[in-house]
């Protein structure tokens, strides 16, 4: 059986356009773009964070656009990241600098500054809430004046704190090895082919671009066995940290000619793996090392599977997947894996067709 062309894909097309729109408006509501920023702060921090695109804006219209398909909206927020001009690389992040929103450590009860719990549902029952179905605008609004008007009393607007990270106090008591900083370049994966053996910075920026649910389920595989690192959470973090720019015309590095350009939201994790190494006598003896997670918005699952998976490919194992970079790195991207078997649905007639004639004619000669 020959290619049979297909004819009148155009207008196929055309109406295929056509249904995906009356499927969006068929019910004739209109979900506002503001909304979507406002009440799904959630996805629209994962949609940022999978695209590497920080724009809780455009993050919010591409969950419209995708009709809250995930992969979907990742895709058209890579696209249209593709098509901006980039200008500028901004300073590293210090993020001791972070103002913080939230901040808790899971490996000790009492941190200096205290537990933080701030905005999580972690220490919620998982009921629906069908007081949510009625909702009132006007009770909201009361309700939000009212809070804030008790956390004005309680905590004075021009009121800054930073906090001393967790692993700093153990540092200073010789639990942690130091290091000197390094200042080299990061490989940036947007311009640069990904090779192996990848450095850190490489990998470290497909972890964080990575499939929410992709980077936790390897993270978990890693838990449950596969390599089975378990670590403690020394310190997870939420808030916002400033973005500065260098002056284009600056030769020296100084930090006070930065031009500050605005703050993002952030989660960061750190996590206290447990590793037995050599000492000086060539016994074995516990240490730790830490596993480093971090990714736009609030999104702390990931954060802390991406800590597991940092610490694992430190130490590659051919034994355990989720030690091997190249099968971890090459599996987590949401655009790559959603785009490689959505491309199963194209027209594979031509290959089908040759198979097919090759089973027939291995049929036709055993009869």
């Amino acid at each position: 059986m020959g290619y049979v062309a297909v004819k009148g894909g155009t207008k196929a097309i055309e109406a295929s356009m056509k249904r995906v729109k009356y499927d969006r408006i068929k019910g004739e509501k209109v979900l506002d773009v503001h909304t979507i920023m406002s009440t799904m702060s959630a996805m629209v921090d994962q949609v940022m964070s999978e695209s590497s695109l920080y724009s809780p804006f455009l993050a919010a219209l591409s969950i419209k656009q995708a009709e809250g398909n995930m992969e979907e909206a990742v895709f058209l927020m890579r696209a249209h990241r593709s098509t901006l001009p980039r200008l500028y690389y901004s300073q590293a992040l210090e993020t001791k600098t972070m103002l913080v929103e939230r901040r808790i450590s899971a490996s000790f009860k009492d941190i200096p500054g205290g537990q933080l719990l701030g905005s999580t549902v972690d220490y919620t029952h998982r009921l629906l809430d069908f007081n949510l179905v009625d909702e009132s605008l006007e009770k909201n609004k009361r309700w939000l004046k009212d809070y804030e008007t008790a956390l004005q009393e309680n905590v004075p607007s021009d009121h800054v704190h930073y906090y001393t990270k967790v692993v700093e106090y153990l540092r200073e008591e010789g639990l942690f090895e130091k290091y000197a900083l390094d200042n080299t370049d990061p490989v940036d994966i947007t311009k640069e082919s990904l090779h192996f053996p990848a450095p850190r910075s490489a990998r470290l920026q497909v972890l964080t671009r990575g499939q929410t649910g992709a980077v936790t389920s390897l993270g978990y595989a890693s838990l449950r066995g596969y390599g089975q690192v378990h670590p403690t959470v020394g310190e997870v973090r939420v808030g916002h940290v400033p973005i500065h720019v260098k002056h284009p015309n600056e030769i020296e590095d100084d930090a006070e000619n930065d031009y500050y350009i605005g703050k993002i939201k952030i989660t960061e994790v750190e996590a206290f793996v447990p590793v037995n190494i050599k000492n000086e006598d060539h016994e074995e003896e516990l240490a730790f090392e830490i596993g480093y997670g971090v990714c736009y918005g609030q999104n702390e699952t990931k954060a802390i599977a991406m800590s597991i998976l940092d610490q694992c490919l430190e130490h590659p194992e051919y034994h355990f997947p989720t030690h091997d970079e190249e099968f971890v790195l090459l599996h987590i991207d949401s655009v790559e894996s959603t785009g490689f078997i959505s491309h199963l649905k194209l027209p594979h007639y031509v290959t089908f067709q040759s198979r097919l004639d090759s089973v027939r004619r291995v049929k036709k000669g055993r009869q």
